[in-house]
């Protein structure tokens, strides 16, 4: 309670009384903290970067002119060209170029070597707000970018930077040069396979139309006219063949009532003559033939044949035949075979079967030709003649028109099958033609590309400001490493009382007899200081002003050697206070 009651009844003089009595702890445990804090901000090695600003620029040449075959945005390009500049090659190379990292190249694995490069190394984009020309509306684009490197080197920090700056410009004409060459050769080789397949089409079209070429969809309005007009020549063909056909029964028929020689009456000598002919036969079957009406009839028939010049037929002479050959049987059967009735039948069937082999080998089956003398009758038989001419060319005709028409029928029932085929071939064609316009159209660009990129009249990297030699390092902080610690060295010394204070039960002053008695003192006798207690003092403050001055000794020496000669931070003060001073 008497702690409590004690806290709660401390004023400012209290406090002032704990910090005078603890003002040598305070000092004390101040003065280690800050002089602690002072060494780290001095001697922490100093880092120098060393940085360039590139710009991105656009292409001279008006994008609606010529496309780029680049199409990534620049912050992508970035981070690739990064990855390729930072590859274990490059670095190596910088490395063993430059000598960096000596200590840990002999300490640690050439891995982790790399990894603390790549962490020295700062790539920094450097955004603003543009119209999109697509869209029309405001967007954030990378117009620059910073390549930086640190180091506890100036010297190196510079060269180090300006070798990446170099390789990150390299790298983006070698990459948008390779980029444009390959697109174009890409196209080249697609346009060459384009090519190749148009003319294998080609070809195969050429081809299928020599193939069918009266099936084709194009001559399908041709073949369908022909057939028209074809069915339209057979049906006039039909109409004649009908009429001729109606003519030659009409001329068969009158010739039918004609006589061919001389006039058309029974006294004809053609008349008479197929009249003996029946006599002759009816003659020979009933008498002998010496009998004299059988030669008298014989002599006038073949003085009628010499005269018409017609000779007996076939049928005629088998019906003498048969008749010669009835008589023979019958006197066969009365006479023995040397009677003369019997030898000369003999002889007479013998002569008919020798005219009968000569009307078969000359082919007549009726009568031999002979001239018509009647002028009726040789009309009526030219024109009959005549009309059976034109039947037989009007049936040719309608044989081949019949034909005709088959084949052309057999073409339109083929065209839709060709048809599909040609448009198939056609389509393809068709299509591989327009791919190849499209590729050649964009193979023309990539080679306008190509030949802006290797001329540097593409989108580029532009170093506007190169690295230059870093004179202040950008690490440390040393003014808030020692304002750090001189805050901290305050609240130690503080904070290291109050501890002190709080832990002494020490009663002092009538304020705390009178709290710990609970009755005011009599009387208060104030502390004697003796002269052996004032030379303590006195030495006591003398050895903290020594350390203090020591300290800003060693401080002073420290940043002379460690961080920057005095003298340079001198004139650097100098020159500072010459600019306020002019401003």
């Amino acid at each position: 309670m008497s702690d409590i009651a004690l806290e709660q009844t401390l004023d400012f003089g209290d406090y002032l009384s704990a910090f005078r009595r603890r003002s040598s702890t305070i000092l004390l445990v101040a003065g280690v903290v800050f002089l602690i804090g002072l060494i780290i901000a001095l001697v922490w090695p100093p880092t120098y970067k060393a940085a360039a600003t590139i710009l991105i620029e656009e292409q001279d040449i008006p994008a609606e002119l010529i496309q780029s075959t680049v199409t990534s945005y620049a912050a992508q390009r970035i981070q690739v060209i990064s990855q390729r500049v930072m590859s274990r090659t490059n670095l190596l190379q910088i490395i063993n170029k430059y000598n960096l990292y000596e200590r840990e190249r002999k300490l640690n694995p050439i891995e982790d070597v790399l990894s603390n490069m790549r962490d020295d190394i700062g790539v920094d984009m450097i955004n603003a707000n543009v119209m999109d020309p697509r869209t029309g509306r405001p967007t954030e684009a990378t117009i620059a970018f910073t390549v930086s490197f640190n180091s506890d080197s100036p010297q190196e920090a510079l060269k180090v930077a300006n070798e990446l700056t170099t390789l990150y410009l390299d790298e983006n004409v070698k990459s948008r040069t390779e980029k444009a060459t390959e697109t174009y050769d890409f196209l080249t080789v697609e346009s060459k396979h384009l090519s190749d397949e148009i003319a294998g089409l080609q070809k195969q079209l050429a081809d299928f139309k020599e193939k069918n070429i009266n099936t084709l969809p194009e001559v399908r309005d041709l073949n369908t006219q022909i057939l028209d007009r074809t069915q339209r020549d057979i049906t006039d063909v039909d109409t004649q063949i009908r009429g001729l056909q109606e003519r030659k029964v009409y001329l068969e028929g009158q010739l039918a009532l004609l006589e061919p020689y001389g006039s058309n009456d029974a006294t004809s000598p053609s008349a008479r003559l197929d009249v003996l002919r029946i006599q002759y036969i009816n003659l020979i079957s009933r008498y002998s033939p010496d009998h004299p009406d059988v030669i008298r009839t014989r002599n006038e028939i073949q003085a009628l044949e010499k005269e018409t010049g017609q000779q007996a037929s076939r049928e005629e002479l088998q019906a003498q035949l048969v008749a010669l050959q009835g008589q023979l049987a019958t006197a066969s059967k009365k006479y023995t075979p040397e009677h003369p009735d019997v030898k000369s039948l003999k002889r007479q069937i013998a002569n008919l079967k020798d005219q009968i082999r000569q009307a078969d080998s000359a082919g007549n089956t009726k009568r031999h030709a002979a001239v018509p003398d009647n002028p009726a009758y040789v009309t009526l038989k030219s024109q009959l003649e005549a009309a059976n001419t034109d039947m037989r060319s009007l049936q040719a005709k309608r044989a081949q028109l019949g034909d005709k028409v088959t084949d052309y029928e057999n073409r339109l029932a083929q065209t839709p099958r060709s048809e599909q085929e040609y448009e198939s071939i056609r389509l393809n064609l068709d299509n591989a033609t327009r791919r190849y316009q499209e590729i050649k159209a964009k193979q023309m660009t990539a080679g306008a590309a190509q030949e802006m990129e290797k001329e540097r009249k593409g989108e580029k990297f532009t170093l506007i400001d190169p690295a230059i030699l870093p004179e202040e390092p950008v690490s440390p902080n040393r003014g808030a490493i020692i304002f750090l610690s001189l805050v901290l060295a305050l609240g130690a010394g503080v904070g290291s009382a109050a501890v002190r204070e709080s832990t002494d039960k020490s009663v002092r002053g009538s304020k705390g007899m009178t709290m710990l008695l609970q009755a005011a003192p009599l009387a208060v006798i104030p502390y004697l200081t003796s002269e052996a207690e004032t030379s303590a003092r006195t030495r006591r403050r003398l050895l903290v002003i020594t350390a203090a001055v020591v300290g800003v000794i060693i401080a002073l020496l420290l940043v002379n050697y460690f961080v920057t000669p005095l003298d340079v931070i001198w004139f650097k003060g100098l020159r500072k206070v010459d600019l306020i001073m002019g401003d």
